[in-house]
């Protein structure tokens, strides 16, 4: 059976029905997920997993590399998981598949090795100009963080945390929340409790 997996940063309604239409022979795995986390940690990567040592999937599609990871070392373990049980894996824009004639395609590992490089590397680039973003912030005296021992009023502390509201909605788990906002686990639980006690 043929697989397709999906990996989104941030959550979007419409798409698994629009995937649905477009690769209808396809199962559909789709992680809302950073793609720092590991692969075998995210949740419908670890049933895309399960599905493949079962012998169910022999064939994934991925539009990009950097579906998989922006880590080198991740996207490669990943690969070799799939190499073991003989799953062939195609990469859309690149036009690529990791085998040929039922053999690897060394070609497709050493582009593969690159583009992770390539991906990692801008992940790398994003967190950098982030920090650099805030430092410099600080210094102008306009980054917005709370002043410290400063007591901050529910109200402005969900105004804060918006999306993390949203995706509470949408039902993602609260460790997904957690990374896809960039913030802890406990930042979670306490905006689900102030948001509940706002409801009622």
């Amino acid at each position: 059976m043929k697989a397709r997996y999906v990996r989104i940063s941030t959550a979007s309604q419409n798409i698994e029905r629009q995937l649905t239409k477009k690769h209808p022979n396809e199962a559909l795995f789709i992680d809302v997920i950073s793609g720092a986390t590991a692969f075998k940690t995210r949740e419908k990567a670890k049933d895309l997993i399960e599905q493949i040592k079962d012998g169910k999937i022999n064939y994934i599609t991925v539009h990009s590399i950097d579906r998989l990871g922006r880590n080198l070392f991740d996207i490669l373990s990943t690969l070799e998981l799939l190499e073991q049980y003989g799953v062939i894996l195609k990469v859309d824009n690149l036009g690529i598949e990791s085998q040929i004639a039922g053999k690897p395609n060394f070609a497709f590992k050493l582009i593969i090795s690159v583009m992770g490089s390539i991906a990692e590397m801008e992940r790398e680039t994003l967190l950098e100009r982030q920090k650099e973003g805030i430092s410099i912030a600080k210094i102008k005296g306009v980054y917005k963080g709370r002043v410290k021992g400063s007591k901050e009023s529910k109200k402005d502390f969900l105004a804060r945390h918006k999306k993390t509201i949203k995706l509470l909605n949408q039902n993602q788990s609260l460790r997904n929340i957690a990374k896809l906002c960039d913030i802890s686990l406990s930042t979670v639980q306490k905006v689900k409790k102030l948001y509940s006690e706002n409801k009622n």
